[in-house]
């Protein structure tokens, strides 16, 4: 008993701090470059240039002090509400694009709340609930995934969150397919059908592009949707509507060079790239600091992913590696989507930067996400 008991005292374990740095360094990051991007048209808007580096700092200071708490907090005990997350999740989106508390704006309805001031977008919301659900699922069927009845439970967690958020945010839809898909990839041995789906997607995707047209007809595709479809394939022939901000974009990007203009010295965010702060955030940061910082970002993302990666693989249970799999899946879809986007690799989606571009809703999920991950490495064991 007494051998036992110093064992125990001898058990010391693991918190990513690699992980937590990289996250605090982006989130400075990130304010600086909403400062640099937005300073000028907050100034014009609000009379304030502080104004959204302000407001995306007190976020970012309540985030991350929730963000430690969560750490803290063991992984198993929030993933007992995770039935409970996924319904609360679907009764948000139902909310959203249905009853009048669904707030529209820019012409897309994806916030729930009373007025613009006191709303937030509960497809972040479903994202987690997507990760917390289906990492219950596999852990408690384990290879019953491989079987017809455990592929129909995935499907059943994750299509209706898919379409109610796609319905309304194309963007986040894909991204929680992206989620469910990695997930019960990682989950299962049998990848045969998988691979079928990728080929499906592919299919489809080249559907849309080629006969987008009739697509509308059919009502299976939006005509917005279809608008960034050849905006897309053709920006220049749209220099005055959808054209615009694909193509500032782009020369932001080339007049940045190897080393960019310097920090703070964009032409194109004086009221030339739209919302510069948002979803084109890259493009500024590609201006500023050229290629070199470009490069840099995308580093400190694919580290970050290694991190995730580090504590997925010694995750003390099937449970703990799925949920980090989960938010991997979430943090390196949206990075690369953002940014082929704005290099106009793929039709425009309006999906942010994660940790750098300005958004209350994004950040405050996204830290928590990382307090989740922080919280299976905090479950993680040294031996001595």
């Amino acid at each position: 008993m007494a051998q036992r008991q110093v064992k125990k005292r001898k058990e010391k374990t693991f918190y990513d701090y690699s992980l937590l740095a990289v996250i605090i360094f982006l989130c400075v990051f990130g304010l600086i470059m909403i400062y640099s991007s937005s300073s000028y048209a907050a100034e014009l808007k609000v009379g304030n240039s502080m104004y959204y580096f302000t407001r995306q700092g007190a976020i970012l200071a309540a985030s991350f002090v929730a963000m430690i708490i969560v750490s803290k907090m063991d992984y198993h005990f929030y993933a007992k509400f995770a039935g409970l997350a996924w319904v609360l999740a679907l009764v948000m989106m139902v909310l959203t694009n249905f009853t009048p508390l669904g707030q529209e704006f820019n012409g897309q309805k994806r916030w729930l709340g009373v007025t613009e001031t006191f709303s937030f977008q509960p497809a972040e919301f479903v994202k987690i609930a997507v990760i917390l659900t289906l990492a219950t699922l596999i852990n408690r069927i384990g290879r019953g995934i491989d079987t017809w009845r455990g592929i129909a439970l995935a499907l059943i967690l994750s299509v209706p969150p898919f379409l109610l958020v796609a319905m309304n945010n194309l963007s986040s839809g894909i991204i929680i397919a992206g989620i469910a898909f990695l997930m019960c990839f990682i989950g299962s041995k049998k990848k045969g059908i998988y691979i079928f789906g990728v080929a499906a997607v592919l299919a489809a995707a080249y559907l849309f592009v080629e006969y987008g047209e009739k697509l509308v007809e059919l009502k299976i595709l939006e005509g917005y949707q279809l608008e960034r479809i050849e905006v897309w394939k053709n920006p220049e022939a749209y220099p005055d509507t959808g054209g615009w901000q694909v193509l500032q974009g782009l020369y932001a990007i080339g007049s940045g060079g190897l080393f960019g203009r310097g920090l703070g010295e964009s032409i194109q965010k004086l009221g030339f790239v739209p919302e510069a702060q948002n979803d084109m955030v890259f493009s500024i940061i590609c201006e500023e600091l050229g290629l070199f910082g470009a490069v840099c970002v995308i580093l400190l993302f694919l580290f970050m992913i290694w991190r995730f990666m580090i504590i997925a693989n010694n995750a003390p249970d099937l449970l703990g590696a799925l949920i980090v799999v989960g938010i991997m899946a979430h943090i390196a879809i949206q990075v690369i989507l953002n940014i082929a986007v704005v290099t106009n690799s793929i039709p425009n989606t309006g999906i942010t930067l994660p940790f750098i571009s300005y958004g209350g809703t994004s950040v405050g999920f996204l830290m928590m996400e990382m307090g989740m991950a922080l919280g299976v490495s905090n479950r993680i064991t040294l031996e001595r």
